[in-house]
């Protein structure tokens, strides 16, 4: 970089508010003042060199601050995260301030050449590496100590003196999205290009996946509804519907990795380099020396964490999946019961009965799985994981295994011991059908009542106020720190991964679950549009290239379910009619067929390219430019030795 940071102002009197720092209350003088001067210092002081402001009410500061940047500190920023832009060229490069000029619509006074998106996480990634220097502990807090290289924010989050630190909204922005996206009922696509430049690319990469998800369960919904009418009670046909459901799971994780690239191409992140990760901010130990960066920092034994993961947290999740097992032996006990009741009665109110017992069972999963979600949460925060990924992989993994069996087990109890093809059909469309109904109203009819009654509450007491200040902004500040803070795409994610799960593993003896499924993802969509631009705090943009560890998930659940879907082929009358003589025949044709069917799988995953060529050639174009200009650099030196 030709360009110093020591040229960079700290004042511009055009000052955009993009992220909001709220301070406990009690924060004490000194403490703000340090935290303001930290962040107002020049880079080569050990500052961030933003732009910061306190919120003024009628009642004074109440410790809320908007933080900002000039242009040029932002487009240097951007460099230092390692954005990727288009060129002239249309080619997709990492961004350098010195040669800006050759990026498409970049010109000295366009300042919408880096999204608010991307300016709010710039901000975000300066703050979260404003470094403690020198100082032993934060001024005014003795119990909060530092040390050299200590993140200050994650310091201070740890230590309760700051709230929050959120990115605000752009209100005119926010209404033109939330027009093209969900204000309307269309059918079409998503604007994923417009949630990515507003959002980020994390949070548009799961609403591509979401869609491109609805649109691949239509054939299955399509053939699953003639299918439906005309032969439910007859077993016999489930054979072709299973052996087309076979091919559908392997197909579609195939193409969404071909989208994805193209997607993530287009927005950049593809290219953009992995970073090296910083610890999470739960993360403690005793202070030492990371021998990778030289730096002090909390260091724990790793035999320590994994004592911990194998001797508490492994028997305490082996321990929730007994009792999700027995809980389902109780719904089994309510289903005789209720058979049992039927059979005695034989009306119209007995028949309504026969479904209670899925309907209960089905709420229980979800209370199950909620309860178990936050017992996962803290024994992983209890493993004291250094970094993030790693904390995530082990939560996901936690919760994962668990889901998995709370929601699966009793339909694979019905298939393969019960034999009960019409129970299992029964209790397959009562928990689909229930947990979905569940999910829209906690996820996202809930959170919105109560966000919009905290809105009108708020507007009457702004508007009772006669402040001298801008009251937009501040009625702005005030309603979005009180909002909900989204928590990522976990969530929504698993969703799906159940969701995918029911469709792909027993839908060929339901073939309506593809139908409720394309309903669902279709209000889901707009439900989650809803719930981000309404409901919501903003999130921080998190650039990311694929939907990560989640693809493995669904990928697995695809491969369980080739083996369910050919165990379910090998029970049916039809197939078992062939072998009349001999069951071990069966079983060994079935058990080959599955070999067979797994390896074609496999063969088709190596087969199908992860990128389309186009991609791969642009990419190979980019990593021979990059070893030729390497080479020159390594020759100019040479030759000033």
């Amino acid at each position: 970089m030709v360009e110093s940071w020591s040229f960079l102002d700290t004042v511009e009197s055009n000052f955009r508010p993009l992220v909001v720092i709220e301070l406990a209350k009690s924060t004490k003088e000194e403490t703000i003042e340090w935290l303001t001067k930290r962040i107002v210092d020049k880079k080569a002081d050990g500052g961030a060199q933003l732009l910061i402001k306190p919120l003024v009410m009628e009642n004074g500061v109440e410790n809320i601050y908007l933080v900002g940047a000039s242009h040029l500190r932002l487009l240097l920023g951007a460099e230092t995260v390692g954005l990727v832009k288009e060129c002239s060229d249309n080619s997709m490069r990492a961004f350098t301030y010195s040669s800006r000029k050759t990026f498409k619509h970049f010109a000295d006074d366009n300042h919408d050449f880096l999204t608010m998106a991307e300016c709010q996480y710039i901000i975000k990634h300066e703050l979260e590496n404003l470094r403690a220097k020198d100082e032993k502990m934060i001024p005014g807090y003795p119990h909060a100590k530092l040390y050299p290289g200590k993140s200050i924010v994650r310091r201070l989050l740890t230590s309760g003196i700051l709230v929050q630190i959120f990115p605000l909204h752009d209100r005119e922005e926010l209404k033109k999205l939330s027009h093209s996206w969900y204000g309307r009922v269309k059918v079409g696509y998503q604007p994923l290009d417009d949630i990515r430049c507003y959002f980020g690319e994390t949070i548009a990469l799961y609403f591509g996946f979401l869609e491109y998800f609805t649109f691949a369960l239509i054939p299955m919904a399509v053939i699953g509804i003639p299918y439906y009418v005309f032969a439910w009670e007859d077993y016999d046909k489930y054979v072709m519907f299973a052996t087309f459901n076979l091919l559908w799971s392997t197909v579609i994780l195939e193409v969404w990795k071909r989208i994805c690239a193209i997607l993530t191409y287009r927005w950049g992140t593809l290219l953009m380099k992995r970073q090296f990760e910083e610890p999470r901010p739960g993360f403690h130990g005793v202070l030492g020396i990371n021998p990778v960066t030289g730096r002090e920092e909390p260091v724990y034994s790793s035999i320590k964490r994994q004592l911990r993961i194998y001797l508490v947290s492994l028997p305490f999740v082996c321990l929730c999946l007994y009792f999700s097992l027995y809980v389902m032996m109780i719904y089994f006990d309510l289903e005789q019961w209720a058979l049992d009741y039927h059979k005695e009665n034989e009306s119209n109110f007995s028949s309504l009965m026969l479904y209670v017992p899925s309907i209960i069972y089905a709420v229980v999963i979800e209370i199950m799985n909620r309860i178990y979600r936050y017992a996962a949460e803290f024994l992983t925060s209890w493993e004291n994981h250094r970094l993030e990924s790693s904390y995530q992989n082990h939560l996901i993994l936690k919760v994962l295994v668990f889901n998995f069996l709370n929601c699966f087990a009793s339909l694979f109890y019905i298939a393969f011991v019960l034999f009960d093809m019409k129970l299992l059909r029964q209790s397959l469309a009562t928990l689909l059908i229930t947990s979905q109904i569940l999910n829209q109203f906690a996820e996202s009819l809930l959170p919105y009542w109560l966000q919009k009654r905290y809105n009108r509450r708020m507007k009457k007491s702004m508007c009772s106020k006669k402040t001298g200040t801008d009251l937009s902004l501040a009625e702005q500040v005030n309603m979005e720190k009180e909002m909900g803070t989204y928590l990522g795409t976990f969530d929504d994610y698993l969703e799906l991964f159940l969701q995918f799960g029911y469709v792909s593993l027993f839908s060929c003896v339901y073939p309506l679950a593809a139908v409720f499924a394309v309903l669902n993802n279709t209000t889901e969509i707009y439900s989650d549009a809803l719930k981000m631009c309404r409901v919501y705090k903003r999130p921080f943009a998190e650039p990311t290239a694929n939907i990560g560890v989640w693809q493995l998930a669904f990928e697995t659940m695809s491969v369980i379910s080739v083996v369910t879907n050919c165990i379910l082929i090998g029970m049916s009358p039809q197939v078992d009619a062939l072998f009349p003589d001999s069951k071990m025949d069966l079983v060994l044709t079935v058990a080959l067929i599955e070999h067979l069917l797994l390896a074609i799988k496999f063969i088709m995953a190596f087969v199908i390219p992860d990128k389309p060529r186009d991609i791969q050639m642009k990419l190979a174009k980019l990593e021979f430019e990059s070893l030729e200009a390497l080479k020159q650099q390594v020759r100019a030196f040479q030759m000033q030795l």
